[in-house]
């Protein structure tokens, strides 16, 4: 696409306390091989160097600009308001965490698709998180696909192909319709978002490694896995749009797969979990879409956490190997990453692809 066939684009950056990551960031959309854009970071009453860096990149390109929050909100409703920073001129709107980044092909290849499928309101991809591909499910030839469709698959168990904010690329007249975008009480707003938004449009997908999304211990996700945000999630949204997406019959079979998967999280919590507010998030999470939590499901899923581990003690020792695997690679995760850290600038955007 050449510049004058771009529609615009604004890219979003809601921040609080990014001064770690925000320089790469930042970087990424300035390696845009796509020109047409506009950016504004949103601050978030940040603390640390995080206004300072934005603010020199916004004296650098007037297609930057930051929006100050005069209080501190949290992290969704942050979402919100950059979002209700784009521009009335703008088709399409990009969010990208301060944390992650995206690969120069990325908006040009996300808009080429959306521009040749006009009934398509949400664009994803495959996506780096940390050292790992993410999102395998869709053969090649998908790239436009039915919303309504590719919904009921996802309430179905499909792995979700929507990615994180930061791999989407939104019709911006979807957002503009939605006074709030992000529903602040669902910690998967961005997949409600998505549930809602394609009951009448369609979802395009592009075969292309275009964006890296960053886990690590402080961020959103991270808590999520935690307090069980996943699995609570799915069966959040089995209640909400199962009704709409699926039969009688499918939705019966979901609910009851949801439900019963979020009790065993529970059941394991009681001896794993003693984050303080962990039960109180789950009473109000389950208050939040009309039930209660039920101390008997809880205490059968804890004694059956129990018997797998006396019964199958092999799992038990394979689950504890994993942990451990996994702390030493974050250990070295976060080594490779302080050696990219010392790297110069120039050396980072030379070899941009690698996380």
């Amino acid at each position: 696409m050449d510049l004058e066939s771009q529609p615009l684009v604004s890219v979003l950056t809601p921040v609080y306390n990014g001064e770690e990551y925000l320089t790469e960031c930042i970087e990424s959309v300035l390696a845009q091989t796509y020109q047409n854009w506009e950016y504004c970071i949103v601050n978030n009453c940040s603390t640390d160097r995080t206004l300072e860096i934005t603010k020199t990149y916004a004296e650098k390109d007037k297609r930057i600009r930051v929006y100050n929050n005069l209080e501190f909100v949290g992290c969704d409703e942050n979402g919100n308001i950059a979002f209700q920073q784009i521009s009335p001129d703008s088709k399409y709107c990009k969010m990208i965490h301060a944390d992650d980044w995206m690969f120069p092909e990325c908006l040009m290849e996300m808009v080429k698709l959306a521009e040749a499928h006009p009934t398509v309101a949400v664009v994803s991809s495959y996506r780096l998180t940390n050292r790992h591909i993410v999102v395998q499910a869709l053969p090649y030839t998908s790239r436009a696909i039915s919303g309504r469709e590719i919904c009921r698959a996802t309430l179905l168990g499909l792995p979700s192909v929507f990615g994180s904010p930061s791999a989407m690329l939104i019709h911006a007249d979807e957002v503009r319709k939605r006074p709030h975008f992000y529903n602040v009480t669902n910690p998967h707003c961005d997949m409600e978002a998505c549930l809602s938004i394609l009951r009448h449009r369609d979802f395009g997908f592009v075969h292309q490694m275009l964006t890296f999304e960053r886990s690590h211990p402080q961020s959103e996700s991270s808590r999520g896995s935690r307090y069980g945000f996943n699995s609570f999630g799915k069966f959040e949204h089995v209640v909400k749009y199962g009704p709409e997406y699926l039969s009688k019959k499918q939705f019966a079979a979901m609910f009851k797969k949801r439900r019963d998967e979020y009790y065993a999280f529970l059941g394991a919590s009681v001896f794993r979990n003693r984050e303080k507010g962990f039960w109180e998030y789950q009473k109000a999470a389950f208050g939040r879409i009309g039930y209660s939590l039920s101390t008997a499901r809880v205490i059968k899923a804890m004694i059956l956490e129990v018997l797998d581990v006396i019964l199958n003690p092999r799992n038990t020792l394979k689950r504890i190997a994993g942990k451990l695997f996994h702390s030493v690679e974050d250990v070295t995760k976060r080594s490779l990453e302080n050696n990219w850290q010392g790297k110069s600038s120039s050396d980072r955007s030379s070899s941009l692809p690698a996380p």
